[in-house]
């Protein structure tokens, strides 16, 4: 039979191994916390410091989204601009080639409802919004081709909204653009 010192020293116990985990759930916590404040701040996951508009019923009339002015751009500096657009139910370009190991910058709209703009096999995923610009800096480490699907559900035909990114060594990206002023994979 169990005594009452027996019962004491079970409570104690009990409440030692509670204070235990007690603790070990709040550190887990503090952790979780810590990450992801060192994410958010570190790994630049947030807002753009400046917000770019564009009239989506004149993207392809005028300005920087021209359709002549879409496509890979090889600036004097080595880096290269990257200008899409996604409306219901395609990207244009379709397939946008680019160059490995290059800073690139990725800045993309839509003329119509909110598109998704995922690259697979990297961390590109974003959102394309009718009226604003997304401005996306990102580097390429090896050749390779991507598939670019609309990952927002825009409508009826979304399923078919696919895209590609074709990724290439410097200088065959080089040799591309000194023949022409934008690049697609079509060209």
């Amino acid at each position: 039979m169990a005594t009452e010192t027996d019962h004491s020293l079970g409570e104690a116990v009990a409440a030692r191994i509670e204070r235990r985990w007690a603790t070990l759930s709040i550190v887990i916590v503090g952790v979780l916390v810590g990450m992801a404040a060192y994410i958010g701040i570190h790994q630049a996951t947030m807002p753009q410091g400046r917000v770019e508009t564009a009239d989506p019923k004149t993207l392809h009339l005028s300005g920087e989204f021209l359709e002549s002015n879409l496509g890979s751009e090889l600036a004097a500096d080595g880096s290269v601009t990257v200008r899409a657009i996604g409306q219901q139910y395609s990207f244009t370009p379709q397939c946008i080639v680019v160059p490995a190991e290059t800073p690139i910058t990725f800045r993309a709209t839509s003329a119509d409802v909110v598109h998704g703009f995922l690259i697979e096999g990297t961390n590109i995923n974003t959102m394309l919004v009718p009226g604003y610009i997304t401005d996306l800096p990102v580097r390429f480490k090896a050749p390779g081709d991507h598939v670019m699907p609309c990952q927002e559900f825009c409508g009826i035909g979304h399923q078919g909204m696919w895209g590609r990114v074709k990724v290439v060594d410097k200088s065959t990206f080089r040799d591309m653009a000194a023949a022409k002023r934008r690049l697609t994979c079509v060209d």
